[in-house]
């Protein structure tokens, strides 16, 4: 009997909830459905954007604003001539402290690298190359990250660095064994940062190891400290006075608003990239995941603002739908009131509101 009273009883309280235009048990489902299915467009979105980052064509472009080594290079050469084998993408790992068995040729490189004691890293993108000196060819190890959130808890700086060592560690039993340290190859760990703060939008700072004397004069060779850099590329937005070169690549080839047919002008044209169609697809393939997002933002962002806002009016509920879509999809103020579609006689009203 207490059993049925109380099935009833769920029965009775989920019926009001459904009388009352409520459905617990639908709204949750559907709330898990939208999580799961906006989970794995970004999953896509993440791994298309490396897929973008590790053609060679882009890497060459990358590698001649940021690497010294190849600054009097052409990016064809770089891309055809010194990038060795194919750059792999971190997708797949291997068993724990098995890295230094994977390859010692210098034709393609492990994306994990993973010890007993220091756990597991997986690169966004690792490559070989070689790059002209004085003495003839040299080797370089580089790695390439993706980046959106650049207040990550810590410093993401410290991450990279972290990368270059992890990168010259691994090259034990690789590059050199026992004292064969004149066989280090240098590192890169080169990072792309979409939503920086503001304060590093449209930069681009490179951290090395440099010779400084503190008593006297004695001077090493460049190249036996010179082993690790990183580079903190922060894109930004059009109207700063650093944006162009390289931050005006990569945000055009990342960006979430500009068409296929847009992108692949300026790459063509500005920066001559050809545009394979394996590449041109890839594009392609980005810019209808970005779409993707930017709806399930601004889905999620006015739902949001109506439900706070209803109670205050419509001024109210179209105010908080703007911040949403700001803090939510990372947009400014203009383009989350263009996709509101806000009349542009009110957008000095709603800015004066957002600035109080």
């Amino acid at each position: 009997v207490r059993s049925v009273t109380i099935a009833k009883s769920k029965e009775t309280a989920y019926n009001k909830d459904k009388e009352g235009g409520a459905y617990p048990m639908q709204q949750e489902e559907n709330y898990l459905a939208q999580t799961i299915s906006q989970a794995d467009i970004d999953a896509r979105y993440d791994e298309g954007v490396k897929r973008l980052l590790a053609n060679k064509s882009i890497l060459a472009v990358i590698m001649k604003e940021c690497v010294p080594e190849y600054r009097d290079c052409t990016t064809k050469d770089i891309a055809e001539k010194y990038i060795e084998g194919e750059p792999q993408i971190g997708a797949v790992g291997v068993n724990i402290d098995e890295t230094n068995r994977v390859n010692p040729a210098i034709h393609g490189i492990n994306t994990e690298d993973a010890t007993l004691t220091e756990g597991t890293i997986r690169y966004d993108v690792r490559f070989y190359a070689t790059a002209p000196s004085e003495d003839g060819l040299i080797g370089l190890i580089l790695n390439v990250e993706a980046q959106n959130r650049y207040n990550a808890g810590y410093p993401l700086l410290k991450r990279a660095i972290y990368y270059c060592s992890r990168m010259i560690s691994a090259q034990y039993g690789t590059e050199f064994t026992k004292g064969e340290y004149g066989k280090i190859k240098k590192v890169y760990s080169i990072w792309v940062c979409m939503n920086p703060p503001k304060e590093r939008r449209n930069t681009i700072t490179q951290y090395s190891i440099q010779e400084k004397h503190i008593i006297g004069e004695a001077v090493e060779q460049v190249q036996n400290y010179d082993l690790m850099s990183a580079v903190m590329i922060c894109l930004g937005d059009e109207d700063d006075k650093n944006y162009g070169g390289l931050l005006k690549f990569l945000e055009v080839l990342l960006s979430e608003e500009k068409s296929p047919e847009t992108k692949k002008e300026i790459l063509e044209t500005e920066f001559e990239v050809p545009m394979t169609q394996t590449l041109e697809s890839e594009v392609r393939y980005m810019c209808n995941l970005s779409q993707g997002v930017a709806e399930r933002a601004m889905e999620k962002g006015v739902a949001k603002g109506l439900q706070q806002g209803v109670a205050q009016g419509e001024n109210r509920a179209t105010l908080v739908a703007i911040q949403n879509l700001m803090k939510n999809a990372n947009l400014t103020a203009d383009k989350a009131m263009d996709m509101l579609g806000v009349a542009q006689a009110d957008r000095a009203k709603y800015k004066e509101q957002l600035r109080s």
